[in-house]
């Protein structure tokens, strides 16, 4: 594995992404994306998560974070154990359309793998990128933010609700969901 893509210091804003297994849309519906806003605020409360930035897209999400208590590498380990089992819970007891597909998907890639039981959600790694200087975190906090955007979800930054970008608005009247430090 390249130095590019490991976790040096837990301490330095790190850019990640994390994403559903071949890419499959699933934070598409609102009870998946509160899972993440839950188990993102119980990482800042309980294992010392700064999330500085983030956006949930449709098959992955993209975060600023440091830990300031433990590894990184650990925090996001069990970020992704947990979101895995909820969300799995989440398909099975919400009226989801395609609930059997995505179970058959997941499955497939568990025993495909063979790195999980029954199930295999999230791909393997976040491929971590150190953000050590103010030009590399504002390039990163811009991408995170346009990516709706770019996605054409929606036409501005402050229209899409799964974002930090209202955080870092200068007129900032509504939070979101996590509990974010802005970098700035």
């Amino acid at each position: 594995m390249s130095e590019k893509y490991k976790v040096i210091d837990s301490t330095v804003p790190t850019f990640i992404t994390i994403t559903i297994v071949d890419w499959v849309d699933l934070f598409t519906k609102p009870i998946y994306c509160n899972i993440l806003d839950d188990a993102l605020n119980y990482c800042i409360k309980e294992k010392g998560l700064c999330v500085h930035a983030y956006v949930y897209m449709s098959s992955h999400i993209h975060l600023i974070v440091t830990a300031l208590e433990g590894e990184l590498q650990n925090v996001i380990r069990d970020f992704k154990k947990f979101t895995s089992k909820k969300l799995l819970e989440a398909i099975k007891e919400h009226p989801e359309s395609r609930r059997e597909w995505l179970l058959q998907k997941f499955n497939f890639e568990a025993q495909s793998s063979g790195r999980a039981k029954n199930f295999k959600l999230w791909q393997d790694g976040f491929h971590p990128v150190i953000l050590d200087t103010l030009e590399k975190v504002e390039q990163r906090v811009n991408y995170i933010h346009y990516n709706p955007v770019s996605a054409e979800i929606v036409f501005q930054e402050r229209d899409y609700v799964n974002s930090s970008y209202r955080n870092y608005e200068e007129e900032n009247t509504v939070f979101c969901n996590v509990n974010i430090e802005p970098l700035w």
